[in-house]
């Protein structure tokens, strides 16, 4: 059994699929046939599909991250605005970061800080903003328009092509969102453990051959009642699913203690960044991960619930205890991707929902701390082939707003599809068949090409 380092309830178990009413077949529940109610088959697409090795790894700084604490820091700027940390140099000019970041200090030819980041939003529900470009607009994530452009056509694949992992307070129902793409886009999503890409006790290969024959029966099944496309390709994805659990290919890529002990050493609690290297290495193309501190017996909770970068109050104490994690984490995924010769194919975004208020503001139970601020915010990219070693815009001297033109998420992704070979232009039909761009705003990060 594979263990993730989470919060949240296991995954879905086989009578999942039975809520479906789809191949009921009594108590021979193959561990396997619940994927097909996490993991969907690629739906049928018109546009052409091009076999890539490039991949994009999203790290989601879950709560909103404080830019001016970490990669835009302030020392000119007065003490209730430029906070306890400073900056320190690096062997990029002009990249300073938080004395805290002295690992990424050494790396910072292979990083690059977009600084004049802009977000529209100002809570936190699930960061659809970050995934999709829009903030609740309603159209498809990134993984979700990979998963219908890349798929393999026509065949099983042992790996999806879009991969979540656990988020620390949302599940991964509420961080999916395929839009019109339909449900067969919405990323797998393996919760605590793999066991669902075990056969069950007792079931032998000979009776997973069986039950190959049987979804055979299954294709002429009538999917005209299906009003939202969620039964297209269920027969042929639960036929993936059983050649998942039938081969080692799916359970050793989320494996990581088939890593050498050094390497695990490295990624020290950041396991799920570990997990994601080796996906994307096994040939996953997009795989979305939440990245929260780990609590180490704290009297005081860092962010509400503990470990979130939501540092309305006790900020000191809670940077002083994350940062330290985030400049490990950041230097193990850009080191391990570089040694492994993959840092110009798999393209990395650290990021959050929003940055934080300049000014550092009382809190009448805690410390003080600060407060949303969607209007400037930072991203720390690497790899996927980009130009790195820079810093990429600038904020005012306090932090407050972007000089000039703001980057935004969609530009970040817009980015990504670039190194994914993914023209953002390009229309996909939503539910009524209408044309829908993938971006409204169009540009890349002009100075990372």
């Amino acid at each position: 059994m594979l263990t993730f380092t989470s919060r949240q309830p296991s995954g879905k178990t086989c009578d999942g699929i039975s809520r479906r009413n789809f191949l009921k077949m009594g108590s021979l529940c193959v561990g396997g046939l619940t994927l097909a109610d996490l993991f969907r088959l690629q739906a049928r697409g018109e546009t052409a599909r091009r076999k890539s090795s490039k991949a994009v790894i999203m790290v989601w700084l879950e709560g909103g991250p404080s830019h001016i604490d970490t990669y835009d820091l302030k020392p000119k700027a007065p003490a209730e605005i430029r906070g306890d940390f400073k900056p320190i140099q690096t062997k990029v000019p002009g990249l300073d970061l938080c004395e805290l970041m002295p690992l990424q200090a050494k790396i910072a030819d292979k990083l690059a800080i977009i600084r004049n980041m802009a977000f529209q939003n100002n809570d936190h529900s699930p960061p659809e903003e970050l995934l999709t470009g829009f903030h609740k607009g309603g159209r498809p994530a990134l993984g979700s328009v990979v998963s219908r452009l890349q798929a393999d056509a026509g065949g099983a694949r042992l790996l999806p092509p879009y991969v979540q992992l656990d988020s620390l307070h949302d599940p991964a129902e509420r961080l999916s969102f395929p839009a019109y793409l339909g449900s067969a886009h919405k990323p797998f999503a393996p919760g605590k453990s793999l066991k669902t890409l075990e056969p069950s006790s007792g079931v032998s290969t000979e009776r997973l051959r069986d039950r190959r024959a049987l979804l055979q029966t299954f294709d002429n099944l009538n999917r005209n009642l299906d009003a939202h496309n969620n039964m297209a390709g269920m027969d042929a994805f639960t036929a993936q699913a059983l050649e998942m659990i039938s081969s080692t290919k799916a359970r050793d890529a989320f494996d990581v203690s088939r890593e050498p002990e050094a390497i695990r050493a490295r990624y020290g609690p950041a396991t799920q960044l570990l997990q994601a290297r080796r996906l994307v290495e096994a040939g996953v193309k997009v795989v979305s991960v939440s990245f929260v501190g780990v609590e180490k017996g704290r009297k005081e909770a860092c962010g509400f619930g503990g470990g979130t970068w939501d540092t309305h109050g006790n900020l000191g104490k809670c940077l002083g205890h994350l940062v330290p994690q985030l400049d490990s984490a950041v230097h193990a995924l850009t080191t391990d991707l570089h040694e492994r010769g993959l840092d110009q194919d798999v393209a990395v975004v650290f990021w959050g929902e929003m940055g934080r208020e300049p000014r550092i503001t009382p809190n009448p139970n805690r410390t003080p701390g600060r407060g949303h601020w969607p209007q400037a915010g930072f991203a720390l990219m690497l790899g996927g082939g980009l130009q790195m070693g820079q810093v990429v815009g600038a904020t005012d001297g306090k932090g407050a707003n972007p000089i000039g033109r703001p980057y935004t998420p969609q530009n970040v992704l817009a980015t990504l599809y670039h190194v994914l070979g993914i023209d953002p232009g390009m229309t996909l039909p939503d539910h009524m068949g209408r044309p829908m761009y993938l971006l409204d705003d169009r540009r890349p990060i002009e100075e990372l090409l």
